[in-house]
């Protein structure tokens, strides 16, 4: 996309219509679905104006009725001179001469780096038909988005999903295919019932066969809308700490589930304030007199009639967000609402008949639907929004003059200034090493998924550890490369018309769901003790302990060096090099929390409180070993392009700026214990100026 041309969703909210509704009359759907519906629910609502779906064919006629009213008052306002600016004027669709000429000046084939990009030249292929369709359907126009309120984004985005799911059956997509990912890439992500597809990821998850051929076809078929409700108004990142409460009754066979304090309240799903009929609900399970944990539970909470909540059931909209404006964030509480035994989803545990709690797997695999959906954001949702940022600022710094580099010049492009592209090209190599590093994780994760779901559970700690920390160092890092962005563009920058602005208010979410990142660095800091004192065990004299460690921390126990070899600033630039200095610097901060922890024990303190005391230690640890996995994924991928030198040459750069940049802000962890001298850093800062201009 060219900046003129470039779209992105509002990040200010208005006040939705909408109130919360709490269960009256309808229909009670106690036992879940079954399955006699024969129309698609498609969100109705008695505060929606009547914007009410309704078909006897399936998909074919989704959206053909919905929100008529809404849509004809949205075009009657495109008189307005104002809206004019995001009509899409034949000028704003053409490429401005200082870009085209920067094109002119490429050292690589472009298109082979897009195939890298994409996994392959059929997946470019792919990728582009889509765009072109969904580019060329004015159904799917995002033009709008900036002038809309939040309940017309709610609305937009609604239609759009229903009118991309006639488009995909008419075509063949299939639910999972590539065609719908790159259909999200295309429209910024502005489609509702996202959480629809959460649901069936948890359901594949942690679903049984059987419970998966039930539910799947009805969800495929929307002839029910799914959320995901696992958040609370008192807890969130803290998991066994939800008070949600799912108390089996053996006379009924049913689960009783409840809201017990008003902190139970689920608070910020989406798709629940306006949407959806049924939720997975994540709650403690109590069966037999005896709490068993969190686990996953399938409750109807709207009628499939008239879509008005079911006896129990309060819920409704959370109102005005920083972002997101399109998704109907929700709050649900629950008064003995009571399920079958058969809506626990059962693939790692099973209540039977009396009562009696069956463990299939360990505690953690309550977790893997939160693991597959973090790495599923990373090249899904986070690290797209710095990608555009990315886009959008250095295609304005080639357009956009100011001032001159010397006083007889004319005004230079902004980005030949050094200063701009010290803003700009670390966030562009930060884009490319997160894209490779999250590729690898998800390559990772498809390996062991078969695995996980046939109960071999020794990957999953690994696979945990990976998933919580890449995604607290990728959200964190694209913010701050996002807002850089943003800031380098000056005044433009703060229009929202620019794009920018929503990229930033859109990634700041990302720093807190499916995880707080100070949590997650913290989670991922327990797996780096655990297995550090367990590699020091094994090093012991007359230990018997063979077990080797996860790969991904395999080098602390490689041989390390005390002092970097460097001499000059060429030898920073290869990859062996700093990639070792990047693994001695995780090493040393590791041992070091390691160090912390056992004297606070040996003062007198419990693991707990002595963790406590010591977690500051433990988060700087985290993110240096995270770092570190994200240089050594960028330095194994341009291992694999021997056969293209211009293309690994020009990613080769990328990848150096990247190591060298992180050097360069965290220069006194590496000075600490002398690894590296003041020489060395002055020698690595030359190198790092020096690829700015290569970069340029």
């Amino acid at each position: 996309m060219g900046w003129a041309t470039h779209k992105k969703p509002s990040a200010q909210p208005q006040r939705p219509t909408g109130r919360h509704h709490t269960s009256g009359t309808g229909n009670p759907c106690k036992t879940g679905c079954s399955g006699q519906s024969s129309s698609p629910v498609i969100g109705s609502h008695p505060n929606l104006d009547k914007q009410v779906l309704s078909t006897t064919q399936g998909s074919e006629q989704l959206g053909q009725k919905y929100l008529s009213s809404g849509s004809r008052q949205l075009q009657a306002r495109m008189g307005s001179p104002v809206h004019r600016v995001s009509l899409g004027d034949t000028w704003s669709r053409q490429v401005h001469p200082n870009i085209e000429s920067e094109r002119y000046i490429q050292s690589f084939n472009v298109e082979r780096l897009i195939n890298i990009l994409d996994g392959g030249a059929q997946n470019t292929a792919l990728r582009r038909k889509v765009e072109s369709i969904i580019h060329s359907d004015p159904e799917f126009s995002l033009k709008d988005n900036y002038f809309m309120t939040q309940n017309e984004r709610y609305v937009a985005a609604v239609r759009k999903k229903f009118h991309l799911q006639i488009t995909a059956k008419r075509l063949g997509w299939s639910e999972n295919s590539p065609e719908f990912y790159y259909v999200y890439r295309a429209l910024s992500g502005e489609l509702a019932l996202n959480l629809h597809h959460v649901f069936l990821k948890s359901l594949r998850s942690l679903g049984s066969e059987e419970q998966i051929a039930k539910w799947t076809p009805l969800c495929n078929e929307f002839q029910i809308i799914a959320s995901y409700a696992q958040t609370e108004l008192g807890h969130g990142t803290n998991l066994r700490g939800l008070e949600t409460e799912a108390t089996y009754d053996a006379a009924t066979q049913e689960f009783v589930v409840h809201s017990p304090t008003l902190t139970a309240t689920k608070w910020w799903p989406g798709d629940l304030g306006r949407s959806a009929t049924h939720t997975l609900v994540q709650a403690q399970l109590i069966c037999s007199g005896a709490r068993q944990g969190m686990h996953a539970f399938i409750v109807p909470i709207r009628s499939l009639q008239d879509h008005t909540p079911l006896p129990g059931v309060t819920v409704g909209d959370i109102g005005p967000k920083m972002g997101f404006d399109h998704i109907d964030h929700g709050f649900l509480r629950l008064d003995h609402v009571r399920v079958p035994r058969e809506n626990m989803l059962s693939r790692f545990a099973q209540v039977l008949p009396d009562g009696t709690y069956v463990k299939l797997g360990t505690l953690q695999t309550n977790y893997f639907s939160m693991v597959v959906l973090r790495v599923d954001l990373l090249l899904g949702e986070i690290i797209p929004l710095l990608q555009k940022a990315c886009v959008i600022a250095i295609r304005y710094s080639v357009i956009r003059r100011q001032s001159s580099i010397r006083p007889s010049d004319p005004e230079a492009k902004i980005l030949d200034y050094q200063t701009q592209q010290q803003k700009l090209f670390p966030q562009l190599a930060t884009a490319y090493a997160f894209h490779f590093l999250a590729s690898g994780l998800l390559e990772f994760l498809r390996s062991s998924y078969d695995a996980i779901l046939n109960k071999d559970f020794s990957h999953l700690p690994e696979l945990h550890a990976l998933s919580a920390g890449i995604k607290a160092m990728t959200s964190d890092l694209c913010l701050q490369g996002t807002e850089l962005c943003r800031q380098a563009c000056g005044g433009h920058g703060y229009s929202k018309l620019s794009g920018l602005p929503s990229l930033v208010s859109r990634v700041t979410a990302s720093c807190t769901y499916e995880g707080d990142n100070t949590v997650l660095y913290l989670q991922t800091a327990r797996f780096l003790v655990k297995n550090y004192l367990q590699a020091q065990a094994q090093a012991t004299p007359g230990s018997t302990l063979q077990k080797s460690l996860p790969q991904s921390i395999a080098y602390l126990t490689t041989t390390d060096l005390a002092r970097c070899p460097a001499q000059k600033a060429a030898d920073f630039l290869h990859p062996k090099l700093y990639t070792t200095a990047w693994a001695h610097v995780a090493t040393r901060l590791i041992k070091d929390s390691v160090h912390h922890l056992e004297t606070v024990m040996q003062s007198g303190a419990d693991w707990d409180e002595a963790w406590n005391q010591t977690t500051v230690i433990h988060l700087q640890a985290a993110k240096a070993h995270c770092f570190y996995i994200s240089v050594k994924s960028f330095t194994e991928t341009l291992e694999k392009l021997e056969n293209q030198p211009a293309v690994q040459q020009v990613l080769k750069r990328l990848c150096d700026l990247y190591a060298l940049h992180g050097i360069l802000t965290n220069a006194g962890d590496f000075l600490h214990d002398g690894f590296l001298s003041g020489a060395q850093v002055d020698a690595v800062r030359t190198a790092y100026l020096d690829l700015l201009r290569l970069i340029r």
